[in-house]
C-alpha cells in the first residue's frame, strides 16, 4: 500500500497519468471516499490521460459512462444510487470486456463486480486530498510498483492503528 499527498488538480493528473501508463488490460479498480473526495476528478484525469476527449460526464445519474480508449473501451461506473447489487444485472455489464472498470461506491455492487487489481481511497487533506492505492491481486502489486517508481509526489506515513 501507498499513501500520496496530492495538494491540487496537477497532483492529481500526476497519479491519474501513472495510473493510465502502467494499467494492465482489463483492470479493475475500486475508487472508495467519501462525498466531495475526489473521485470523480480523478477518474476524469484518468481517462483523459487514456486519450479520452470530449466531455467526461459523471456517472453520478446514469450509473455507467462507456468511453472508448485505445484497446477497448472503459467503463466509469458510480454505484452510489443504487439500493443492491442486484440492481447491476440491469445494466448488461457481464458481456463487457472493458479495458478498464473504474468503480465508484463499490460496495454497493458487492458480489456482482469483478475483483479489483487495485482499491484506491481519497480523503480531503488539509487544502488537498490524501490518495492510497492498495494492490489487490498479484498484477495489482506489479502495476503499484510501475506507480511506485514513476510518481515523484509527497508520500503519507501509514495511518497509527
Amino acid at each position: 500500500m501507498s499513501r500520496w499527498y496530492l495538494p491540487d488538480e496537477s497532483a492529481t493528473r500526476q497519479i491519474a497519468q501513472a495510473l493510465a501508463a502502467h494499467q494492465p488490460v482489463g483492470a479493475v479498480v475500486y475508487l472508495e471516499g467519501d462525498l466531495g473526495a475526489g473521485k470523480s476528478t480523478l477518474a476524469r484525469a484518468w481517462l483523459r490521460a487514456l486519450g479520452v476527449t470530449g466531455t467526461v460526464r459523471s456517472p453520478t445519474y446514469t450509473l455507467v459512462e462507456r468511453y472508448p480508449v485505445p484497446g477497448g473501451e472503459a467503463l466509469h461506473l458510480d454505484l452510489y444510487r443504487i439500493g443492491d447489487a442486484g440492481e447491476l444485472d440491469f445494466l448488461g455489464l457481464d458481456d463487457i470486456a472493458a479495458t478498464l472498470w473504474l468503480v465508484e461506491w463499490p460496495t454497493r455492487g458487492a458480489g456482482a463486480l469483478p475483483p479489483p487489481d487495485l482499491r484506491i481511497g481519497l480523503a480531503i487533506e488539509g487544502e488537498g486530498r490524501s490518495i492510497r492505492i492498495e494492490a489487490s491481486a498479484g498484477r495489482g502489486a506489479y502495476w503499484l510498483a510501475g506507480i511506485e517508481a514513476t510518481v515523484h509526489l509527497p508520500t503519507l506515513p501509514e495511518p497509527k492503528p
